[in-house]
């Protein structure tokens, strides 16, 4: 495997222009005789597939949901960043490039950083122009409102709806596409593996979810858009069909695997309140902007916040961080929960759980401007816990929720694997060690509008427009794998046979493992336990899985022994990954790794890389390569938000 970021020359505000107008073209008359496969159609796969088609190239978009509109970016809340400076609050792109960068903990690339601040204030004009309904402020020009990590005003939003609103407008420029036929829609189609021919990424074979028929595509191009690696801990923000199997299944065909220790706590979510709970529900980090977090100075106070007096609360964040206060970025503050809630200070009947306090902001603007800016939001939390946040407290807890990881792409978006392109949360690219709130919708929509349409004609300029049939002998090959992993999941039909489990339950079981020992905070002797664990698990999982129905027919419990197959090979990597990064990074506290103050302390002597892992076959262990990273515009420092 041969890493080159292909970053282009020149000063950082020029890269992307030089890109632009370095990279070759394929003229409008030629356009039609290419055929694209983008999988996913989230807020990156659907502004994809819409802008390839609207270029006028032949697209083929494969959709697990039964419509695009249930794509997983219409979970998002919060809302999208840009440097726009409508607060003339001395925002600039600069800016907000170097808040991504710092918020990353200086563990990402950056000229695709400094590309995706330039981009974003044309995403915002190209989303208003489709009629995205953005908040506003009374004299009609767009809102905005603060996130973690940043001291500016740059967030815009719809309510607590911002990515159901954009994939709308992604959505509806999709589906213009298919009417004028330069887009045809798969649904209900997972994908199972990825055609290589001759070194190549020239198509991949799907599931039909409803016929349980195996199917073969062929392109000159394949686009994988298809989101992160959450849900290996079971317990998390992301929507139950969230996966990893397509990236990993490219990672086994040749594509490198970037920082996948890499995933984001985010410190704003209903705690965990069952043993079998299914998902966490995520509460938008907007809210941290006029709600306080709080837990009582004295330990194991199982009293009514309301009967706990000011004097005995403890605003831990807002003590700690003064000039950030309760916005500090999402690692930090999850840290930070975590920490108090281990000292005793935690809330709640499992006392996994810290305050978020609405009081002063509601005397002070009123209920009815609080309810304006978060009710939909309130109106969730309530009924999931029948309890009012306008009149008592929000409890809160960390939980994953986005993956920094990814398949590794360059400057261009494309993968180790000639012809495969990554883009949105399925890459590595833009987010380092920590995301900061408010730019996966930025990411997204920038790789989708704005990058690939440029960057994929590059490539497809050079690679011509020939393409193999997809009675290809690679593809027949490729079909016939598949059908044996199916097969070797259906070989316990038996419910009666001694010994048997339900998927979940392995998947709980690896859940468990790697959020004990590779979540927050890490050890080297909790990830070698882990690292030894893991292959017993995966040993019970193929001996006793249980798996009902055949796979010639629509069969939910396969689908989901197939992904958690997949996580079980997967999280292996991820703490090799944990193992071999000594130090703290991003929410990751590596014990052997902090302050004095329990801040995570980097160690950029030796870590300032991006590590990308290269499969080897099955049985071997995977190789790893680095990536150095180079700073020209940022010197990396320790953090402080104090």
């Amino acid at each position: 495997m041969h890493l080159h970021p292909h970053i282009p020359p020149g000063s950082l505000h020029e890269k992307w222009d030089a890109c632009r107008f370095s990279n070759k073209l394929v003229s409008p008359a030629n356009r039609r005789k290419y055929e694209i496969i983008v999988v996913g159609t989230g807020l990156a796969g659907a502004s994809a597939a819409a802008s390839l088609g609207e270029l006028g190239y032949k697209v083929k978009s494969f959709c697990i949901q039964d419509s695009p509109r249930r794509a997983h970016s219409i979970a998002a809340q919060g809302g999208i960043n840009a440097a726009k400076n409508y607060q003339n609050d001395s925002d600039s792109v600069f800016r907000l490039f170097y808040d991504t960068i710092k918020g990353g903990d200086f563990r990402s690339r950056e000229a695709n950083v400094y590309r995706l601040a330039q981009i974003s204030n044309a995403i915002i004009d190209h989303c208003a122009a489709q009629g995205v309904p953005f908040a506003r402020e009374y004299g009609g020009t767009l809102a905005n409102r603060s996130f973690g990590g940043a001291q500016v005003s740059r967030t815009f939003y719809a309510r607590g709806q911002t990515g159901q609103q954009l994939l709308l407008g992604a959505y509806s420029a999709l589906m213009r596409q298919v009417a004028a036929g330069k887009v045809t829609i798969y649904p209900r189609r997972e994908m199972m593996d990825l055609v290589v021919v001759d070194g190549q990424a020239r198509g991949i074979i799907v599931r039909n979810l409803l016929t349980g028929e195996l199917e073969r595509y062929s392109a000159n191009a394949v686009v994988l858009a298809t989101g992160g690696y959450g849900n290996a801990f079971y317990l998390s923000t992301n929507a139950m069909a969230s996966n990893v199997t397509a990236a990993w299944r490219a990672h086994r065909r040749g594509a490198g695997f970037a920082n996948p220790c890499f995933v984001q706590i985010h410190p704003t979510c209903i705690p965990v309140h069952g043993d079998y709970q299914s998902k966490l529900t995520l509460m938008s980090e907007s809210l941290r902007n006029d709600g306080r977090v709080w837990v009582p100075k004295n330990r194991d106070d199982r009293r009514s916040p309301a009967d706990i007096p000011e004097a005995e609360r403890d605003y831990y964040l807002e003590r700690r961080y003064p000039a950030f206060g309760n916005l500090v970025p999402r690692d930090v503050a999850s840290r930070n929960a975590k920490e108090v809630c281990d000292q005793g200070q935690g809330v709640g009947e499992t006392g996994q759980a810290v305050y978020l306090n609405f009081a002063e902001a509601i005397e002070r603007d009123g209920v009815a401007t609080i309810l304006k800016k978060y009710g939909n939001l309130f109106q969730m939390y309530e009924r999931i816990t029948a309890s009012d946040p306008a009149k008592e407290p929000m409890m809160i807890y960390p939980a994953v929720h986005y993956s920094m990881g990814g398949l590794w792409v360059d400057y261009q978006l494309q993968s180790s694997l000639d012809g495969l392109f990554v883009i949105g949360e399925a890459n590595f690219s833009d987010h380092g060690a920590n995301r900061l709130g408010a730019s996966a919708l930025m990411q997204g929509l920038a790789d989708g509008y704005f990058i690939l349409p440029v960057t994929l004609g590059n490539y497809l300029a050079k690679a011509g427009s020939d393409r193999p049939a997809a009675e290809d002998v690679a593809f027949s090959e490729t079909k016939e794998e598949v059908t044996a992993r199916v097969a070797r999941l259906l070989r316990h039909r038996d419910w009666k046979k001694s010994g048997t489990q339900p998927v979940d339950y392995y998947h709980r079981k690896l859940g468990a493992l790697l959020w004990e020992y590779c979540g927050m905070s890490r050890n080297e002797e909790g990830l070698n336990k882990a690292l030894a664990e893991i292959p017993a698990i995966r040993e019970e999982f193929y001996s006793n899985v249980y798996v009902p129905g055949t796979g010639q027919e629509l069969n939910q419990s396969l689908e989901r022994a197939g992904r958690v197959a997949d996580f079980l090979e997967f999280a292996e990597v991820m703490v090799m990954d944990a193992l071999e990064r000594k130090e703290s990074c991003g929410c990751h506290l590596r014990e052997e790794s902090q302050t004095e103050e329990h801040e995570a302390k980097r160690d950029d002597a030796q870590y300032s890389h991006v590590t990308v892992w290269e499969h080897r076959g099955a049985g071997q262990p995977p190789f790893l390569h680095q990536e150095p990273l180079q700073f020209e515009a940022v010197t990396p420092s320790q953090r402080s938000y104090k």
